[in-house]
């Protein structure tokens, strides 16, 4: 193989008379680099949505839960608690109430949301939800034996939900539940008053700008519920069992019960970013096609350019098949030159990126930030990709080299 590609290599370095030939296999090499570079920001771009979005999904909300299939929720429910807390991989679990609410502050300010009554010990444990709470907000929501005469219970919300409707920490905020009280005028929502005691800010705008939570005690007297769960949310040791270790725990609670998991919850967020991923591969794959193209008009311009040379070197005894190798190496050569530099771009733009923070509108995205996670894998896929293409485009000109008859290519010289 010396020979065929010290020849591929010396046809690649053009002449000043071949001019043609040299700008459109700059073009060439240019157009894979584009797009190899392209391809590999792009699924950067793809892996870090996926990466983050899950993250913030598996540290934000209980691997598993746990809800009653009749009646309104889950009664006699410390029992249940103490049972299911038992199972093998079960490393934490919290009971919950769950109840959609209008939040209002000041009048005209008003927004939906949902309200969850929590043990903030045991939820602390299962979600990371409040991590990142102001100081002292959490404490706020911890059991007591009875309130201060007058004194508003507490309450803390999003920082975007809270911002939405104007409330500052220390504010009053009212809660309108539809659980409301039968009246000979029809059911009238229940107005309660609160104490916004802190906010908490998680990055992840469904979380932030629309979801509060309660002591449970104070959540199961505003939806007229006492002694009732909604949910019961488990944290496990390895979320991606999650759905075998939900099968377990639907066991054991027993008949009258059905577990979710972070999986099924979000299985058509995930499911839309894979089809994202091949969309983008595909779409910006054309890229590679359209330099593929390139290389085989240069490699065709080349094989009319050299036709003599050709003819010169098989009728010295080089081989239809050393001339057929010479055209589809230099073909690969420009593919290569053009996939190396498009990784090494590729990869560098996607560092850059992640180094610098592209700011993105989280209420569109969920995330305020763009993410990339270049991969390896991805690097190879994408030059396998990128070399089989452009191997594909010299099929044709090589084969046409090939077939070149000495006798008849230097009648005229």
């Amino acid at each position: 193989m010396r020979f065929e590609l010290y020849v591929a290599a010396r046809y690649l370095r053009a002449k000043r008379r071949q001019a043609v030939v040299g700008v459109v296999t700059a073009i060439s090499v240019a157009g894979v680099t584009a797009g190899v570079a392209a391809l590999i920001i792009a699924l950067a771009i793809t892996n870090g949505m996926r990466r983050d979005l899950q993250d913030k999904l598996v540290d934000s909300s209980a691997h598993v839960q746990l809800m009653a299939t009749e009646g309104e929720g889950i009664r006699d429910w410390r029992p249940l608690l103490e049972r299911v807390s038992k199972v093998p991989h079960v490393l934490a679990v919290s009971p919950g109430l769950w109840e959609q609410v209008l939040v209002a502050h000041g009048g005209a300010r008003a927004q939906g949301a949902l309200i969850e009554g929590i043990l903030p010990d045991a939820e602390m444990k299962v979600s990371h939800l409040l991590d990142k709470a102001t100081p002292g907000a959490v404490q706020s929501l911890e059991p007591v034996l009875s309130d201060e005469h007058g004194a508003l219970p507490p309450i803390v919300l999003g920082s975007d939900l809270a911002e939405t409707i104007g409330a500052s920490v220390g504010d009053s905020v009212m809660l309108v539940s539809p659980q409301g009280e039968l009246t000979p005028m029809g059911i009238i929502p229940k107005y309660v008053q609160f104490r916004l005691t802190g906010t908490y800010h998680t990055d992840f705008y469904q979380y932030d700008s629309g979801m509060g939570f309660l002591r449970l005690a104070d959540a199961q007297r505003l939806f007229d519920e006492p002694d009732l769960l909604s949910v019961i949310g488990f944290r496990v040791d390895d979320p991606n069992r999650a759905p075998e270790i939900a099968k377990v725990i639907e066991l054991t609670a027993g008949k009258g019960f059905m577990t979710t998991n972070w999986t099924d919850t979000n299985r058509e967020l995930f499911h839309a970013l894979r089809l994202e991923q091949v969309v983008t591969f595909i779409v910006i794959a054309l890229i590679v096609i359209v330099a593929a193209l390139n290389i085989l008009i240069a490699l065709t311009m080349m094989v009319m350019e050299k036709t003599r040379d050709i003819a010169v070197m098989m009728s010295f005894g080089v081989e239809p098949g050393q001339v057929r190798r010479i055209f589809m190496l230099q073909g690969l050569l420009i593919s290569v030159i053009g996939t190396v530099l498009g990784l090494a771009l590729g990869y560098f733009a996607s560092w850059a990126g992640g180094y610098y923070h592209i700011p993105l509108s989280p209420d569109v995205y969920s995330i305020d930030t763009l993410p990339f996670a270049p991969r390896l894998l991805d690097g190879v896929i994408v030059s396998v990709v990128s070399i089989g293409i452009s191997l594909l485009a010299t099929l044709y000109p090589s084969s046409s080299a090939a077939g070149v008859l000495p006798a008849e290519a230097l009648r005229y010289e």
